[in-house]
């Protein structure tokens, strides 16, 4: 499987995004990340900034929903026009559900877990989604450090994935950069979010075409 990379504008000047856009438009698509500060602590933006950013750039918008009732909120994102939609499992009451009505809306589906939560939850899933994001920090702010010990629990979903011969992709996004993209591809991660790796570098386009060069070198899916 091709290795992918989403940089995520978090780390991105928001005052000016037409602008941040063009510096990474050799990206796979954009990560954007939607908090409504009460699922977690931060707070960034809505549907209607996610409509906006749709009309300023032709690279495909990978949302993740950091938010409650998600169940009700998260097909506007769909129905809107983004290439994927990702909620968390802890948040929704319903995932396999919700994953037909945003494949219905014309979006793909993923789901995403928080380090502390059991990847084992995920296993029984993986005909229901188009994706699964295993987050390497815990949501909420850019510019953490990457969790090694995710690397373990990379493996478990990929092998998972494999064995069912499954078209999934498995993305990680927290912390991702030039030093640990390699070992995570190898454990079977295929989709890459990175952001103030990308968004602090000198040469942004570069950095992506850079960080995909060395996921693909390492990549075992």
């Amino acid at each position: 499987m091709d290795a992918h990379i989403h940089p995520s504008i978090l780390s991105a000047d928001f005052a000016n995004l037409e602008r941040e856009f063009a510096t990474i438009a050799n990206a796979d698509a954009i990560h954007v990340d939607v908090m409504d500060g009460h699922f977690v602590p931060n707070l960034t933006f809505g549907l209607p900034m996610v409509r906006r950013m749709l009309e300023i750039t032709e690279l495909p918008l990978d949302v993740h929903l950091m938010i409650e009732n998600v169940d009700e909120l998260a097909i506007g994102y769909a129905e809107a026009g983004a290439k994927s939609v990702t909620f968390h499992l802890e948040a929704s009451n319903e995932p396999v559900a919700l994953a037909k009505r945003i494949r219905e809306a014309g979006a793909l589906a993923a789901v995403a877990i928080k380090p502390g939560t059991d990847v084992e939850a995920l296993l029984p899933m993986i005909e229901h989604f188009d994706m699964f994001l295993i987050m390497t920090v815990e949501p909420g702010f850019g510019g953490q450090k990457f969790i090694t010990e995710m690397i373990p629990k990379i493996a478990t979903l990929a092998h998972k994935i494999s064995d069912e011969g499954a078209q999934v992709r498995l993305q990680i996004d927290g912390g991702v950069d030039l030093t640990n993209i390699g070992a995570a591809a190898a454990a079977g991660a295929d989709t890459f979010v990175a952001g103030s790796c990308v968004f602090n570098a000198a040469d942004r386009k570069l950095t992506i075409a850079t960080l995909r060069e060395m996921a693909q070198d390492n990549i075992t899916r």
